[in-house]
């Protein structure tokens, strides 16, 4: 069962990339349209936030569930999903009918840091937080 858990906590941050891809590479009404053009713009525009913070969450329970987390690696995983973040948005230029622009890799890096820090701060500096109960969940004995 624990075999299980980190196997698929591995495999989730891989997933959810080809979800990102799939989706961008799609005209953004295709999932979700909303009656209201400006909520609409609004809620798809703060999503750049939410999208790539949960790809460092994914990044970051699948290295704390394999006992890997460490400060340097936490920081690997932070780039790695800005890094993302910036080829979906080179990505999303080739595609018809989206955009790709700066402020939205800035959206991006920004939805990344926050978790980043909030991971730095309460994992790293006060050993609390769903990561810890990742390790633990995880635990080979």
């Amino acid at each position: 069962m624990k075999k299980a858990f980190r196997i698929v906590l591995t495999l989730l941050p891989f997933l959810y990339m080809i979800a990102i891809w799939i989706m961008s590479g799609n005209p953004d009404d295709m999932i979700l349209d909303l009656p209201s053009s400006s909520v609409d713009r609004f809620i798809k525009e703060a999503l750049h936030l939410v999208e790539f913070a949960i790809l460092f969450i994914l990044f970051v329970s699948a290295l704390a569930a394999n006992h890997k987390l460490k400060p340097g690696l936490s920081l690997v995983a932070a780039l790695a999903a800005c890094l993302y973040g910036v080829l979906d948005e080179y990505h999303q230029s080739f595609i018809p009918y989206r955009s790709a622009t700066l402020i939205d890799i800035i959206k991006d890096i920004i939805g990344v840091a926050a978790v980043y820090f909030h991971v730095q701060y309460h994992y790293f500096k006060h050993g609390r937080g769903f990561l810890t109960t990742i390790e633990k969940i995880s635990a080979k004995k």
